[in-house]
């Protein structure tokens, strides 16, 4: 079973998921505890697996030929973490996944999980919503970076996670706003 009954809800906020199918799941899952700094997803690398995260907060980045990181997004706990089009088109990973801080998830495997979704249809509908909320977060955030300053963006970010200045690097939140450090540093004071 999995490790609280806070995960169990989790997956059945996608759908109602029988005790069986969490049984399933499990056998193609394993629970990982990784160190801050941890990169779990490499650039470059061809991934296989999904992650469900537990506790802690991991960021996902690009990386440029030059070494300059821009960050794509943060992950908070009882969120879905994986390189989605690398996954599906089995390819390399544009992105790095790495862990913020010590954190638990659940790695599964992504190819035993589509194996499964076509034998459980409440698993193919978790699978459907997941992708729904993936695609969701991604229109979302575009339409953040078309249509809203840099002060309006760190405001939106505020309140998807309302203590990202306790949690959250600010060479990292910059990154992720798009501007420097210091142009964050004026922001946060006004």
């Amino acid at each position: 079973m999995y490790k609280t009954d806070s995960h169990a809800n989790f997956l059945n906020s996608y759908g109602n998921i029988s005790e069986d199918v969490k049984e399933e799941l499990l056998k193609i899952s394993e629970f990982k505890s990784l160190k801050a700094g941890k990169q779990f997803v490499k650039l470059g690398e061809v991934p296989s697996k999904v992650f469900m995260l537990v506790s802690g907060i991991v960021r996902c980045y690009l990386s440029t030929e030059s070494g300059k990181e821009f960050n794509k997004s943060f992950y908070m706990p009882l969120s879905f973490v994986g390189p989605l089009t690398a996954l599906i088109q089995r390819t390399p990973s544009f992105f790095v996944f790495e862990t913020l801080e010590d954190s638990e998830m659940y790695e599964v495997d992504y190819y035993k999980l589509l194996e499964l979704c076509k034998k459980n249809e409440s698993l193919n509908v978790l699978y459907s919503k997941f992708l729904e909320t993936v695609y969701m977060m991604y229109e979302k955030r575009l339409v953040e970076l078309i249509s809203l300053d840099a002060k309006e963006r760190y405001v939106e970010l505020q309140k998807q996670i309302p203590n990202v200045d306790a949690l959250i690097p600010q060479y990292h939140i910059a990154s992720y706003l798009g501007i420097t450090a210091v142009q964050l540093s004026r922001i946060r004071k006004k």
